[in-house]
């Protein structure tokens, strides 16, 4: 049963890869259909990514009010109607009402799967769990683009997507009861299981603390902010890069950008099968050196070749960061509040993806775009640094709690 819930999972993320790639590749046929400014795309953009933090924040209370499997189920019903709206939205200002749901929507879900298979699943089925949203976010541009390829009919890319939704929507209905009974079937396996050490400790001591008063959580979440802003900025800003200081075609740095992209989802398939060698906390080290090796690489004044092993490198690196970071969050700070911090993670993760892109634009139009491979390595060298000093955090929580259980 876990196992075929699972792909049900599988496909639920899939799913919510699938709305976040599918703005930019109609929006060439959208614009002069509506007659919007190029920049608009970014609006609309923003009051997504706007509602999916409002929806992170809050996905505790509602997780812990209504389970998963609701959220899940209200959240795709969401995302599915508000992509529908797009279909058939006949002018800007309904593509911005409908802008509003999809944020909300996508927020909720994404931090009660994610939550979800942290407490349920092993570690390598988190890393599966990403590699699929990579999937969807592939599939949505091939998708529009077979549409648009023989006209302006975006419109039905979007019902096409929408389509998908609502038939996610039909298994989430009919899977419903699942949820509960393999949560509650895990539940009994891990109370056989050895317990970590020091994550007693820290469940007794979390009883009476505020998630963001959890020594650590501070460190995590910034740790957050800066490798979603090192991944939104260079899917954003490496074409622009390539053809503007290496001389590349438009073309030929797209297609380099997707192999960044691939980067990341094979990395994390890969990754899935390295997490029975290796723990998290070392894969998470080891993606965060190889990730700024790639942003190295691409500071250094070498042949454009060097730029795109650059791109790919830092695919790979930032591939295992992400999904083992989540997964470590009820090891780290415990249980009873791992679903509420992982909504506070879900929320910072998002606020860098969208601030972090437009902060370097502003600066290349300032100065340059030759600022774009400084930009990452800082960005990739203080995610590094935060997470180290969390580690010896928790190094440090673990010593005192073995100490207390030797004087015990």
């Amino acid at each position: 049963m876990a196992t075929f819930f699972l792909i049900i999972i599988y496909l639920a993320f899939i799913s919510l890869g699938l709305p976040d790639s599918l703005l930019g590749s109609a929006w060439p046929v959208m614009q002069p259909e509506f007659h919007a400014p190029l920049s608009t795309a970014g609006m609309l953009f923003m009051i997504v990514a706007a509602g999916t933090i409002v929806s992170s924040l809050a996905s505790g209370r509602m997780l812990n009010r209504f389970g998963t499997g609701k959220v899940t189920l209200i959240s795709c019903i969401m995302t599915a109607g508000a992509l529908l709206g797009y279909a058939v939205s006949p002018s800007l200002i309904w593509l911005i009402l409908f802008a509003i749901p999809l944020g909300l929507g996508a927020g909720s879900v994404d931090a009660g799967l994610n939550h979800y298979v942290a407490a349920h699943y092993k570690a390598h089925h988190m890393s599966w769990l990403h590699c699929f949203w990579g999937v969807g976010a592939t599939l949505s541009p091939l998708i529009m683009g077979h549409f648009i390829s023989g006209g302006n009919a975006w419109r039905q890319g979007y019902l096409t997507v929408a389509g998908i939704q609502f038939g996610l929507v039909v298994i989430l209905f009919l899977t419903l009861p699942l949820w509960d009974k393999v949560a509650k079937i895990s539940q009994g396996s891990q109370q056989e299981e050895p317990e970590i050490l020091g994550s007693g400790h820290l469940e007794e001591a979390a009883q009476s603390a505020r998630p963001l008063r959890i020594k650590g959580v501070k460190l995590a979440l910034f740790s957050f902010l800066f490798y979603c802003g090192v991944e939104a900025t260079v899917g954003l800003w490496g074409s622009s890069f390539l053809v503007s200081m290496k001389g590349l075609p438009a073309a030929t740095a797209a297609q380099w950008v997707s192999f960044y992209y691939g980067g990341i989802t094979v990395g994390r398939f890969i990754t899935g099968f390295i997490t029975f060698k290796l723990s998290n906390r070392t894969l998470i080290r080891g993606g965060q050196l190889l990730a700024l090796a790639g942003a190295v690489l691409l500071v250094l004044p070498l042949p454009a070749g060097f730029s795109l092993a650059g791109l790919l490198i830092t695919g790979l690196g930032l591939a295992p960061i992400y999904p083992c970071m989540l997964h470590e969050t009820p090891v780290r700070f415990g249980k009873k509040h791992a679903q509420t911090i992982m909504g506070y993670q879900m929320a910072v993760a998002y606020t860098g993806s969208t601030l972090m892109p437009p902060l370097l634009g502003f600066l290349a139009s300032s100065i340059s775009i030759s600022l774009f491979p400084f930009y990452i390595a800082v960005s990739a060298a203080a995610m590094l640094l935060l997470s180290e000093r969390l580690n010896r955090v928790l190094t440090r929580r673990a010593a005192i709690s073995s100490s207390s259980i030797d004087i015990s």
